[in-house]
């Protein structure tokens, strides 16, 4: 585990996009086509200033973006992938693994940190689409229960942010256990009366919309995010019917009930402090002191 604190105003990203995009270079707007500066992009929180698309950012980028201070402590590093049943298809999972870990310099698809979000501790634990598309495998699974357990101990909310592409096949059963695990052991908190915060980011499928990320006490996500079990054109097929125009857009669950609100990038801190406050007055055993 370490500590970090962001050392310039503005979000400070240490993923994948600052290292191929550094100042000064042009970004195009997936959604727009509007060009702007990565400086601008950082500015405004890594969306677009013209439609307000809301690109990709990683783990830690959040965790800037949320800490108070941007100060907080990583958890669980120690933990890591390993190819346990030796599964091979184009190549050997041990070998995209040791890619995945050089290009994305990270250790697996989940982060965790612990710190104070307005002066409330918190744990975070915030998935990485750029380590095999977020994918869960055991490693997920474990830093989810073990943040969990963290929460449990010291009487604090957990809030989870997910972004991922499903389950991690190479994993086989393994990683679809996690399923039943994250659930089982989100019951726990529960049954403690400790807030736990789901929050859905582009794209959230697969089965961890099946799981930990649909079981929130709020759930919430970004604009415009991708969120849904199996892909379109498999649900096309499956029913024979033409599917509602913006299926699977955080807007189209919100309208559906799925979702209790959906916050812009720029106002989620603050929106995470009135819930923290919220659930503090409530007198529900949360622990305004340090852990």
């Amino acid at each position: 585990m370490g500590w970090f604190k962001r050392l310039k105003d503005g979000i400070q990203t240490a993923t994948k996009f600052k290292k191929e995009t550094p100042d000064g270079l042009w970004h195009k707007c997936k959604s727009c086509g509007h060009l702007s500066t990565i400086k601008e992009l950082r500015e405004n929180f890594f969306k677009c200033s013209a439609c307000n698309y809301h690109v990709r950012i990683g783990s830690h980028d959040y965790f800037d973006l949320l800490f108070d201070e941007s100060s907080y402590q990583t958890l669980f590093d120690e933990l890591v992938s390993y190819d346990f049943l030796e599964f091979k298809d184009l190549k050997p999972y041990d070998e995209r693994l040791e890619a995945a870990m050089k290009k994305s310099e990270l250790k697996d698809a989940m982060a965790v940190a612990h710190g104070r979000i307005g002066g409330h501790p918190m744990i975070i634990s915030a998935m990485d689409f750029s380590f095999i598309g977020g994918s869960m495998g055991s490693v997920v699974g474990e830093k989810i229960s073990r943040s969990i357990d963290f929460a449990l101990e010291h009487k604090i909310p957990l809030m989870i942010i997910s972004k991922s592409g499903g389950a991690r096949m190479m994993e086989s059963a393994f990683s679809l256990m996690q399923m039943a695990k994250t659930s089982a052991k989100l019951t726990l908190m529960a049954k403690a009366g400790l807030p736990y915060f789901s929050f859905l980011t582009d794209p959230t499928t697969g089965g961890v919309t099946a799981s930990f990320a649909m079981l929130g006490d709020v759930n919430f996500a970004e604009p415009k995010a991708l969120i849904g079990f199996a892909g379109p054109r498999v649900i096309k097929e499956t029913i024979k019917r033409d599917l509602p125009e913006g299926f699977q857009t955080s807007e189209f669950l919100l309208d559906n009930g799925f979702l209790d609100f959906i916050v812009d990038r720029k106002d989620l801190r603050e929106k995470l402090i009135q819930l923290l406050a919220m659930f503090a007055l409530k007198g529900n055993g949360v622990s305004q002191a340090s852990s």
